[in-house]
């Protein structure tokens, strides 16, 4: 099993000024990295994580090398939080994926950036989000829906560069002729349906560049609220491309983006700090958001039954005034017959 064809596209969306994403195509070796933090510090977090990634020359190892590689983009971004004020509290996200030799695709997972295959035509999401409300889905105490309109539906509960250490999904997928895999900043997954990135993907299969252009018009159009990155490769039984044909890239996010997507024509408002839109609950504290989340739920169920008492009240208070009148007009036409 071989690459036989891989492509990257990144875009600010139209409500950003900067573009705090940044990836990997570094074939075997593919990522995704999704920045958070005040100021320009979203984009120094990805950047550091990439770029830790690339200069690993990564070509097997398996998931402990994923692991490893994963840790090392750790260190360097919490090491850089931690000796710099102006990007203390940053962190980013990080989808990593290695294809081995042996036809295997090792993949590394923090955060909520996600991973998807394409095999038969049929699109299958291979991360779980590590967000509270995909937390909440789980457990079975929030629908899918619900959680799209969450108010906490930006809360990270893993993310690179917050700790010393960070807990690494992994997993391999045994690679198949003619599958295609996409990694994706939540920018993408966000935004567009996934029947549409499905449909997207099968119908571009062939053709990854225009695949990639595809998606990120999509989640442009369905609002492109946040950054939009989306990496795609494909696997074959054909020959491995030549290694000067093969792409080797990383793309940073910028220090400065200062236009929005060429369709909009338009100034974009000023811009709110990435971390209001995304939160990042440390491990231990997990326990304590979700008893939060159950407290609250409690709460309003709590302030609904005297609600609902009052209405009973007031409804029995109109049934014995209406009594009250019917019986004073029939004794009223009694008297006057």
């Amino acid at each position: 099993m071989r690459i036989i064809a891989s492509h990257a596209g990144t875009d600010p969306g139209r409500k950003r000024r900067r573009n705090e994403d940044s990836y990997v195509i570094a074939p075997p070796l593919f990522a995704v990295a999704d920045g958070m933090g005040g100021a320009q510090a979203g984009e120094v977090a990805s950047g550091l994580a990439a770029g830790a990634l690339e200069e690993s020359r990564a070509a097997d190892g398996g998931e402990r090398r994923v692991v490893e590689l994963i840790q090392e983009a750790n260190r360097r971004v919490h090491e850089r939080a931690m000796t710099d004020a102006a990007t203390a509290g940053m962190g980013t996200t990080i989808t990593a994926a290695l294809v081995e030799p042996d036809g295997r695709v090792v993949f590394g997972h923090v955060g909520d950036s996600r991973a998807y295959l394409l095999r038969d035509d049929k699109l299958e999401q291979l991360t779980d989000d590590h967000t509270l409300v995909a937390e909440l889905v789980r457990r079975g105490e929030l629908s899918p829906g619900e959680a799209e309109v969450h108010p906490q539906r930006s809360v990270i509960t893993r993310a690179l560069g917050t700790d010393p250490d960070v807990d690494v999904d992994t997993f391999a997928v045994d690679a198949r002729p003619g599958d295609v895999y996409l990694i994706c900043s939540d920018g993408l997954s966000s935004m567009v349906e996934f029947g549409d990135i499905e449909e997207i993907l099968r119908r571009n299969r062939a053709d990854l560049p225009t695949a990639s252009k595809a998606l990120i018009h999509a989640a442009n159009r369905g609002g492109g609220d946040d950054n939009i990155t989306a990496v795609l490769f494909a696997v074959d039984e054909s020959e491995a491309l030549e290694p000067d044909e093969q792409t080797r890239e990383v793309v940073v996010a910028p220090d400065e983006e200062d236009t929005l997507h060429p369709e909009d024509g338009v100034q974009p408002p000023p811009e709110l700090p990435h971390a209001v839109d995304t939160m990042v609950v440390p491990a231990d504290e997990i326990g304590a958001a979700l008893a939060a989340h159950e407290a609250e739920e409690a709460r309003e169920a709590h302030e609904d039954v005297p609600q609902a008492g009052l209405g009973r009240r007031l409804l029995a208070l109109l049934v014995i005034f209406a009594l009250i009148a019917l019986i004073v007009v029939l004794v009223w036409w009694g008297l006057a017959r």
